[in-house]
């Protein structure tokens, strides 16, 4: 039988053709093993988020039936929401994995990071971060960030070089043509790494439907206690909410993306299943961080500003 021209290109109907989600998973399990050829210490940034869980799970996939090459690594702001912190412990169980945590806590306990008037804690992961990665000698770390969230990461090629203070400099991002990566860095330099650049937020969540990947229960609807300040839903919490006229009323909302309960929001939400929650966001026209994340609305440069300092 002779192989035709449309099946070699992989036209619709094709039986090489490879789906949307499987050119996704293809090209982050490929990111993940030429990592693992390419650096000596690697580490994979875990939140409990959604998509450091699929990262996660790409990882598995990548070197299945052998474990992850990597260690994990969180940045506890120490206003991270319960679920989220019961959820990595599991996970970390679940799979033997060893998992390395920088405390902001830690840092403030020291007299090295002062708290904010306004009480997050999101803008003093840097610190912790990069110090982390300077004593544990990690060469390359693997991030979740995605093109689609917000314009600075945007800027990100998929293996983002970062100098010996950890800072990045946009006007040093490489090419990268035909999926071919550099991973080339002097002494004292690392890599951010970016399997998930080139999904969106319904990427992910069809991903995760697909491929049955249990999440934190906060990602569905559910009744909450929360307050409102600056036009989101918070929770309140020993971080400094709410203040006087804020008034706690339960809700049923759900979380679009988490991170320090003092700048992250819940919306409005009745999505309490995976289903739902496709319909709901392929109707959106925000993305999860510009509806729902207090911290990248503190300038127009906000995100790009902390990620030249350090942070993902």
């Amino acid at each position: 039988m002779t192989t035709t021209v449309a099946n070699v290109a992989g036209e619709t109907g094709s039986p090489y053709a490879l789906s949307h989600l499987d050119a996704l998973e293809s090209e982050a399990v490929h990111i993940f093993r030429e990592v693992a050829g390419e650096f000596e210490r690697p580490v994979i940034l875990f939140s409990g988020g959604k998509d450091s869980i699929v990262m996660l799970h790409l990882a598995l996939k990548a070197f299945r039936p052998a474990a992850v090459p990597f260690s994990l690594l969180h940045v506890d702001t120490g206003h991270n929401f319960p679920e989220v912190l019961d959820y990595r412990d599991r996970t970390v169980a679940r799979h033997g994995l060893r998992l390395h945590v920088a405390s902001v806590q830690d840092y403030i306990d020291r007299g090295v990071l002062k708290e904010r008037p306004d009480g997050t804690r999101n803008p003093l992961q840097t610190l912790p971060l990069t110090e982390k990665i300077q004593q544990e000698r990690f060469d390359a770390v693997f991030g979740g960030g995605r093109r689609d969230e917000e314009k600075a990461r945007a800027k990100e090629r998929v293996f983002s070089l970062r100098d010996e203070f950890s800072q990045w400099d946009p006007r040093r991002q490489r090419p990268e043509l035909w999926n071919l990566y550099n991973g080339r860095h002097a002494p004292g330099e690392h890599v951010r790494v970016f399997p998930l650049s080139n999904w969106t937020e319904l990427d992910v969540w069809q991903y995760i439907a697909r491929e049955g990947i249990e999440l934190p229960e906060i990602y569905y609807a559910h009744e909450r206690e929360v307050f409102s300040r600056g036009g989101m839903w918070l929770t309140a919490g020993e971080w400094g909410g709410p203040k006087e006229g804020e008034t706690v009323e339960k809700r049923l909302v759900r979380y679009r993306t988490v991170g320090d309960m003092s700048c992250t929001g819940a919306v409005d939400s009745d999505a309490d299943t995976i289903e739902k929650v496709i319909v709901e966001i392929a109707a959106s026209r925000l993305t999860e961080r510009g509806a729902t994340r207090a911290d990248d609305k503190m300038s127009e440069a906000a995100m790009e500003d902390r990620k030249r300092e350090g942070y993902f």
